[in-house]
This record gives structure tokens, sequence and C-alpha cells, in this order.
């Protein structure tokens, strides 16, 4: 099933309507795998000389993440980042307070925290965020400074 079906069957199942704006807006995140926020998706979208505005923007991003499309990822500059998880493995960041850069990873030992978890306090876990922020190697290099025993390194060994 792709994201237009996906949502048709949230709306339908949840009585609300679909309109053919918030088809094009899922349309367009899914057409980048980086994450987005709404002034950078507006623009996206106006610069394709769509109609769309920014109110029906801000309307369907939750109907998004409750129908699993997309998440939140970190709030930054004001707004909030988002990115779209249908098809896409479970992931974690590291932010680069620098450059902003992201590095998405996978660390399986939040997993075993999560069972873990799960088993010695009876709850059940549906979910975690995990977001390292700090300096990348580039940024390190332009300040002077050397981290041998950094998160990039163990992340991105290159």
């Amino acid at each position: 099933m792709n994201e237009i079906e996906v949502f048709r069957k949230y709306v339908k199942e949840s009585g609300l309507r679909n309109t053919p704006e918030r088809e094009v807006i899922i349309e367009e995140i899914f057409l980048t795998h980086d994450h987005f926020d709404v002034d950078t998706l507006y623009l996206c979208l106006k610069n394709k000389k769509c109609s769309i505005s920014k109110a029906s923007i801000y309307r369907t991003i939750p109907l998004l993440i409750e129908s699993g499309l997309i998440k939140e990822v970190f709030f930054e500059d004001g707004h909030m980042h988002y990115e779209h998880v249908l098809g896409h493995e479970h992931h974690c960041h590291f932010r680069c307070l620098g450059c902003g850069k992201i590095i998405e990873f996978k660390q399986d030992e939040v997993l075993d925290i999560e069972k873990k978890f799960s088993r010695s306090h009876g709850f059940e876990v549906t979910g975690h965020k995990l977001e390292l922020f700090g300096y990348c190697r580039e940024c390190l290099k332009k300040e002077g400074k050397d981290c041998k025993v950094s998160i990039v390194d163990r992340v991105n060994p290159n």
C-alpha cells in the first residue's frame, strides 16, 4: 500500500474527508527522503505553482502523524522538522550543532533497552526517539579540536 492509499484508508476509518490538496501535500513529502519543515514544504509547493496554503499544510501534518506516514524529528529554529516513515526502518539521529548535518543511525542496544524495560516494568513500549547532538568531525576540525572517541567515530567510522 502506498502513502496515498494509507492516508485514504486512515481518513475513511476516522470519519474524515480527504481532499486533493492533502494528497498533493503527501506526494510532495514523499518525493524526498530529507527532513522537512512546514516552511520548506510550502516553498516547494509554491515553486511548483501549487496553490496550497500554509494553513492547509499545518492542518494536514497532524493527520499524517496520526496515520503513521510521518513523525516529528526535532525542533529547531522555532519550528518542528519531520520525516516520512512509511517504508523506512526505525532509526535515531545525530545532529551537528555547528553545521546542522544530520546522521541517521540504527543502534540495536536501544532496542535491547526497550525489551529490558518492558520486562522489568510491565510496560508495552511502542517506540522511542533518540537524538544525539554535538559537533561533527568537520566542525571539530574547523575549531581545532580533536575528538578521538566521539559518537561520530562510532556511528560513522569512515
